[in-house]
């Protein structure tokens, strides 16, 4: 690996070429002063070739390579399907590269703390990409529900839903291997509910629904609706669907208000807030920023200046595990209790990064996850 220690760049290879690395990972660099796209790895050696040239890159590798990318960057950003982040990962660590994986971090739990454990032992970073940690609106949202302004933050609701195009990967894999609403949806929910209480869940029921008419819904469920329980008697539901209208929104509300994020998760569009005290309605917009740039600003920067990155692999763990309880639920069709996990960095207000957004560009040989797109 080179010794990114004597220089201002991190050079990553992007692993895993499907639409989110080309629609957003891909064009971020371009906003990263502090990180150069050096190398992409995929399968598919046509859109390698055509990838390559668009980018002027020479290093183009298939998944058999992955040994020789390891010789030649210092990062690795991990856009694969869920069931391949833990092999890719420790692969990573293994070999002295830091790795900024997409989230869900993995499918289990032991899978997580597996690539924990990797980075640790190889003295390298891991952060799981949670782009909302560094983008104003959501920063904003979370200064709020800890400010006081809505009193006593009492429940949290949210909807979020996409007609899911038939051939997609998310739906061709069972839960057991991270597909499903859950792993590809739920975890922003739960993601949001966790930073916005600033405290971890203590007790997650789930029921799954499942249109039998509907052929995209053989391998796994149509939508999950979840209640978690947070200490100090506090609630999060949400809905999660590949079958309904798009949708991405919370709410969160205290004894004296309510704050709306409406659209809250994307990265396509611009953040909106609504929020409502003491009978007085105020909006605000967050224009579109580029997300992606932003993360890889914050984690090159962790590697230059040897910081511990947040979100960090810990993070990524915390929300598979509520995961893995959903489903447990689903299973048993009784309440799943979690032990109490150890304390950790939440997001603020310092971690926002801007940068501007890139316009669309064109995909090669993938398709967006939603019908609708």
């Amino acid at each position: 690996m080179p010794n990114s220690s004597a220089k201002r760049t991190i050079r990553y290879a992007v692993v895993g070429l499907g639409h989110i690395a080309q629609a957003a990972v891909l064009p971020a660099f371009h906003n990263a002063h502090n990180s150069e796209l050096f190398a992409l790895v995929s399968g598919d050696l046509e859109k390698l070739k055509t990838l390559g040239e668009k980018y002027s890159l020479d290093h183009l590798y298939g998944y058999k390579d992955y040994g020789r990318v390891l010789s030649n960057v210092d990062a690795v950003y991990l856009a694969l399907p869920n069931h391949l982040h833990r092999e890719y990962a420790v692969r990573a660590a293994a070999a002295g590269v830091h790795v900024l994986c997409e989230k869900p971090m993995a499918v289990t739990e032991e899978e997580c703390r597996a690539m924990i454990k990797a980075a640790d032992q190889n003295d390298v970073k891991l952060m799981i990409a949670y782009r909302l940690h560094f983008e104003a609106g959501n920063l904003e949202a979370i200064e709020v529900a800890r400010s006081g302004r809505l009193g006593d933050v009492r429940f949290f609701t949210s909807e979020f839903a996409q007609q899911v195009a038939e051939e997609n990967v998310r739906i061709s894999e069972t839960a057991a291997h991270g597909g499903g609403s859950v792993y590809d949806m739920g975890v922003y929910c739960i993601n949001a509910a966790r930073y916005l209480f600033r405290s971890e869940p203590i007790e997650v029921s789930a029921v799954s629904a499942r249109k039998n008419s509907d052929d995209r819904f053989l391998r796994v469920e149509e939508m999950v609706s979840v209640t978690i329980r947070f200490p100090e008697e506090r609630l999060a539901t949400f809905t999660c669907s590949f079958g309904a209208a798009h949708i991405g929104r919370y709410s969160l509300l205290g004894t004296k208000g309510m704050l709306q994020a409406d659209p809250a998760y994307g990265y396509a569009t611009s953040i909106e807030h609504q929020m409502t005290i003491g009978g007085k309605t105020k909006k605000k917009t967050f224009p579109k920023r580029d997300q992606f740039a932003a993360e890889l600003v914050y984690f090159s920067d962790c590697i230059l200046k040897d910081k511990d990155p947040e979100p960090s692999g810990y993070e990524g763990l915390l929300d598979v595990r509520v995961i893995q309880a959903i489903y447990e639920s689903i299973r048993t069709r009784r309440a799943v209790r979690l032990p109490e996990p150890m304390g950790k960095k939440k997001p603020g207000s310092d971690q926002e990064i801007r940068r501007p957004a890139h316009g669309e560009p064109q995909i090669v040989r993938a398709h967006p996850p939603s019908k609708a797109a």
